[in-house]
């Protein structure tokens, strides 16, 4: 009985010294807050839920079925909000939010802004911006020595790959007109903005795994303001060039910081697991 009930204090004193120790990391919280302390019942739930799958798979199966699931739901989502914007655009006026707005975006333009904004293009564009994705992921990877960050950035650029070609592919919207556009002229269908929706979801993830890896509230708030101020140019900066309507960019935003927010859940599901002795990795 005695060596039954020491057994046990010893399992719960490993047990709570591995979250008191945890608990202390840096790399689990943004400014004050515990990224796994779950305020909200729903969030609690949620996490309960899915610590008890990570006792059967592993916390790293755990992590990316979540993101699997979180992934298709989105994904499922961004279809049906497709239809219905490709529904509603010409009745209720949607679309009258683009023709103003470009209006307003070529009585900007001179050589200098649009030079700015066609180097901007290229620096957010269709090769920078997945070799960024590669690169980083390797880095922290190599830095950590631990899968997650690369399975979480891996998922940030093929999820929203993945959005901005169904998006496209569903709606085959026209961009605007090629006389008031900036040259050079893309082919591919207008909606979403897929500079918009990968520059919003990259550069959020890798600005929340940097932020994660400060002890200091400045640099955290640094970056992450950096990355939406990145995020919010690149996408103007779409409009200015003719290169998309802004209800493309404004879809582009709102879907890229839906998979954000899935991608960060997910990983702060995965934080919380490590607390439970219980659970492998």
């Amino acid at each position: 009985m005695t060596r039954t009930s020491d057994a046990a204090d010893v399992t719960t004193t490993r047990r709570g010294a591995s979250r008191s120790g945890r608990s202390d990391r840096a790399d689990r919280r943004i400014g004050p807050r515990d990224l796994t302390e779950w305020r909200s019942p729903a969030g609690r739930r949620l996490a309960s839920q899915h610590r008890e799958v990570a006792k059967r798979v592993g916390a790293r199966r755990a992590l990316v079925g979540t993101l699997v699931v979180g992934g298709s739901i989105l994904a499922a989502a961004t279809a049906g909000a497709a239809y219905i914007y490709d529904g509603v655009t010409d009745r209720d006026g949607i679309g009258r939010l683009d023709r103003p707005a470009l209006e307003k975006a070529k009585s900007l333009r001179s050589p200098v802004v649009n030079g700015a904004a066609a180097t901007i293009a290229h620096v957010f564009g269709p090769i920078a911006m997945p070799a960024l994705t590669v690169g980083a992921a390797v880095a922290f990877g190599v830095r950590d020595r631990r899968a997650n960050p690369v399975t979480v950035i891996v998922a940030a650029g093929a999820g929203s790959l993945a959005m901005t070609l169904i998006g496209k592919k569903l709606i085959a919207r026209n961009r605007p007109p090629q006389h008031e556009a900036i040259p050079p002229f893309e082919k591919s269908p207008s909606f979403p903005s897929g500079h918009t929706l990968n520059t919003t979801t990259i550069l959020g993830v890798l600005a929340y795994l940097v932020a994660l890896r400060q002890e200091r509230n400045g640099p955290q708030v640094a970056v992450i303001s950096g990355a939406a101020a990145a995020a919010v140019t690149v996408g103007l900066s779409r409009v200015l060039l003719g290169a998309h309507w802004f209800t493309d960019v404004a879809v582009g935003w709102v879907t890229g910081t839906g998979w954000l927010a899935v991608i960060i859940t997910s990983h702060r599901l995965y934080l919380s697991a490590q607390d439970d002795a219980e659970i492998t990795e």
